[in-house]
């Protein structure tokens, strides 16, 4: 029986070694780190001549490329991300920058102080060297362009940074975890800049460029370091006026049309700007039709006003895309319209561009961009019409007109216009949101708000349809009295209403007078905005100006 239980006991040894065994490899693959190496052309995302691009340490799907010596990045990620003022004409294939003074102009023959080009083009895709958009951009900029894994690192978030010592030398992981496959290491002396922190594993940015985890263990406490741009912004010095702005636009379609500015102009009060719809442009190479006339101007001097000759898109002769995206034209344009303010001697430009279509709207800027150069240089006040902000027209870019342009103009009505439903041309709560959403983006100093000096009468016809036509304050009036129409106040809309059957149909009118009006002028008061505008003269009774004026006590 003894001898039995020799193979036995031999048998359970056998059986504990190879757990043991098991056990042990287990306790190896679970907590032994591990020496993998991390596949870095995966990690990168890069081959070829391709350059990573990190933002703000966080990598983009965006790629650089890397030629002849010299790292080039994609001016449509560059546009979005870091600076929208490099504007590339692709019609006569040429890069503009416009400067508070000037213009800087390339092409592709153009080189750098290295000697290298400025620009590269492939395919439809525009590159700009990152030196020279280093030089126009607030952000630094750390290339590791010269390792087999090129990548660039931009930074454009000035906040501190938190840096800490390594302390003990280790590895840098793709992922928090022994196991996860390895980028780089770090050695005592060197400095990380920590990114994230958590219990056990901190996730940094190594000194050579690399992003990942590494035991906290292994780092010394870390410090705060200030994060201080050296880069010096434009500076745009603006042309305004030193007292409130109260605007009126002077509408004519015609010569004669001038004619009519003294009797127009006695029925006011408080007026300090008169905008004339002088030029209309024609079309898709930078002309326009005139109507300036040197004697209006010396009138309006006299009396005081500044005059700001109006220039509109709404000759249906007219894309704006197309004219506006070609350097040559908008500088045709601009020019003409420097030589008009010498020969008449106007005070400013009032733009009121319409109904642009999105792919319009970079165009559009740089138009307003190139356009505020010469205006800033001959003293000339610079203003541009918006419609009030919803969605679908933020390509109208009220920022840029905020830095570049001295005034933006809110066109506080058409809430409801011709062709759409029976409503408010300008409730109270439709002006107050235009406010609101302007100054999100633009000064108070550079505010005016435009208010409506019409309403509609609007009629819902027997046959279903709904028209509308409009009717300036004093003659709606006059309708509202010889109708014997019986208004009524609603406070949400901050306007009286009335209504009327005929054979027609129902006519219905939102009407604006002095007292919807002077809730309007409250708001502008309220948000101490630059002024108001007013759409048009001729079509306000003189007591409203009592209202309108901002120069009253």
């Amino acid at each position: 029986m003894k001898k039995k239980a020799v193979p036995v006991v031999v048998a359970l040894g056998l059986i504990l070694l190879v757990v043991a065994g098991f056990v042990g490899s287990r306790f190896l693959e679970q907590y032994i780190p591990s020496s993998e190496q991390a596949d870095l052309t995966e990690f990168f995302g890069v081959t070829g001549d391709e350059v990573a691009v990190y933002l703000n340490d966080n990598l983009q799907e965006t790629k650089g490329l890397f030629i002849d010596g010299q790292t080039y990045l994609p001016i449509r990620w560059i546009n979005e991300m870091l600076n929208e003022r490099f504007y590339w004409d692709s019609n006569e294939k040429l890069l503009v920058y416009a400067l508070p003074d000037s213009i800087v102009y390339a092409n592709s023959d153009t080189r750098g102080a290295t000697g290298n080009s400025l620009i590269q083009i492939r395919e439809d895709d525009v590159y700009l060297s990152m030196g020279l958009v280093a030089n126009y951009t607030d952000a630094e900029f750390t290339a590791y362009d010269a390792s087999q894994y090129k990548r660039v690192f931009i930074n454009n978030n000035w906040t501190d940074k938190e840096r800490a010592p390594v302390m003990k030398s280790g590895n840098v992981r793709i992922k928090g975890g022994i196991k996860s496959p390895v980028t780089t290491h770090i050695l005592p002396g060197s400095r990380v800049t920590v990114l994230e922190s958590m219990n056990k594993w901190v996730k940094i940015r190594t000194e050579d460029g690399f992003i990942g985890y590494v035991e906290g263990r292994r780092l010394g406490k870390s410090q705060k370091e200030a994060s201080v741009s050296s880069f010096e912004k434009p500076v745009y010095k603006n042309t305004t006026m030193d007292q409130p702005v109260c605007l009126v636009w002077h509408q004519m379609t015609k010569a004669d049309g001038n004619a009519t500015f003294d009797s127009l102009i006695a029925n006011t009060a408080g007026v300090n700007v008169i905008s004339p719809t002088w030029y209309e442009l024609t079309d898709n190479e930078g002309g326009f039709r005139s109507l300036a006339d040197a004697e209006y101007v010396k009138k309006a001097h006299k009396k005081g006003l500044k005059v700001w000759a109006l220039i509109n898109n709404f000759s249906s002769d007219v894309n704006t895309e197309i004219l506006m995206s070609k350097t040559s034209t908008r500088k045709k344009l601009i020019d003409a319209l420097m030589a008009e303010a010498k020969t008449y001697g106007f005070d400013g430009i009032n733009l009121d561009f319409e109904g642009i279509k999105e792919e319009a709207g970079p165009h559009y800027i740089q138009f307003i961009r190139e356009l505020s150069i010469p205006c800033r240089e001959n003293g000339l006040v610079l203003s541009v019409d918006n419609y009030v902000p919803v969605p679908g027209n933020e390509f109208y870019n009220r920022k840029e007109q905020g830095i570049v342009a001295d005034y933006v103009i809110i066109m506080g009505y058409d809430e409801h216009y011709a062709g759409g439903e029976a409503g408010s041309v300008s409730s109270i709560q439709y002006v107050e949101n235009g406010i609101k959403g302007t100054l999100k983006e633009v000064p108070k100093e550079k505010v005016i708000n435009a208010i409506p000096f019409y309403t509609r009468i609007w009629t819902e016809g027997t046959d279903g349809k709904t028209s509308s036509s409009s009717i300036g304050i004093a003659n709606a009036r006059e309708w509202v009295r010889k109708n014997d129409v019986k208004l009524y106040w609603q406070e949400e809309l901050g306007q009286y209403y009335g209504e009327l059957q005929t054979q027609e149909g129902k006519k219905a009118v939102w009407l604006e007078e002095e007292r919807s009006i002077g809730l309007k002028m409250n708001l502008i008061r309220q948000y101490d905005l630059a002024g108001v505008a007013c759409w048009k003269l001729g079509f306000e009774p003189a007591d409203l100006w009592e209202e309108v004026r901002l120069d009253q006590e």
